[in-house]
């Protein structure tokens, strides 16, 4: 592996979760990390733990990714105390459930621009400390395995995470002469406070919700593999900085989705077939 102890890394969404398990990865490479979450006593024991088991150099800010100027002071906070940044962790998301023809217009704008703009927010914030820095220089972008083989009662979040997908694949091709990787990150069901953080972060002044008490359990009839799927999230990354060392595009933690995807490769495949047969 590359050396990686006096590097930083940065994560959104540190406080707990993936974004914690992410930041032990890199604490234990010998990196520094800075922990970045809406909840910002969350994010400060993140950064306490690390610095504590690992002895790196580690920071703490609460940031909202939906305000472009929280991102921004973030960003000013890790530079004037951790120096920069060389590996950055875009993995704040929020979840919603509903179906489509119930989802409002307040549900598509919160998940849109957290979930999307809030990832272009945070890229846009660190990427001149990411370029001013060199030799292994990584960004990822946590996508879902659900745009993989999507499911039904998630057309919100999904499309947001579609939306994640295209703009990763377009920055790693405008970044890769600069010798900058990108790496999209698929994670499956994890065993998370992701849904209950979703809906503390939901703004109190949007009009309710088009969710159901049902709407999980009918997902998971669709997808039943999925409830078989679901990991501690220290599993889940346990292969990614072997694949940021190797520049890979894509990183898969787990699940169960492959032949879906492969149903659906294969349908794109015909696709191709009749026209170019036509």
């Amino acid at each position: 592996m590359t050396e990686l102890a006096g590097k930083v890394a940065v994560i959104t969404g540190g406080g707990g979760g993936l974004g914690a398990a992410l930041g032990k990865v890199f604490a234990e490479a010998g990196m520094g990390v800075a922990a970045l979450d809406i909840d910002e006593a969350a994010a400060a024991r993140t950064a306490a733990d690390l610095a504590e088991a690992f002895g790196v150099p580690t920071t703490s800010v609460r940031v909202d990714v939906g305000d472009a100027d929280s991102i921004t002071a973030a960003a000013a906070h890790v530079e004037s105390t951790l120096g920069g940044c060389d590996v950055l962790c875009a993995n704040v998301g929020v979840q919603q459930f509903g179906a489509i023809d119930r989802l409002t217009d307040d549900d598509w704008s919160w998940l849109l621009n957290v979930n999307v703009l809030g990832t272009v927010r945070t890229v846009r914030a660190f990427l001149p400390q990411i370029r001013a820095r060199s030799g292994f220089r990584r960004i990822v972008l946590t996508a879902s395995s659900s745009v993989l083989a999507p499911a039904v009662r998630l057309g919100a979040y999904q499309t947001s995470k579609f939306a994640v997908m295209g703009f990763g694949e377009t920055l790693r091709e405008e970044l890769a002469a600069e010798g900058i990787g990108v790496t999209l990150l698929y994670p499956g069901g994890m065993m998370t406070g992701h849904l209950d953080s979703s809906e503390r972060a939901r703004p109190a002044d949007l009009v309710a919700t088009g969710a159901e008490d049902d709407d999980l359990t009918t997902m998971l009839e669709h997808r039943p593999v999925w409830a078989d799927d679901v990991v501690m999230p220290d599993h889940a990354v346990r292969n990614l900085l072997a694949d940021l060392e190797a520049n890979e595009p894509y990183c898969l933690t787990h699940g169960s989705h492959r032949p879906v995807y492969e149903e659906r490769r294969a349908a794109m495949d015909a696709a191709f077939d009749r026209m170019e047969g036509s």
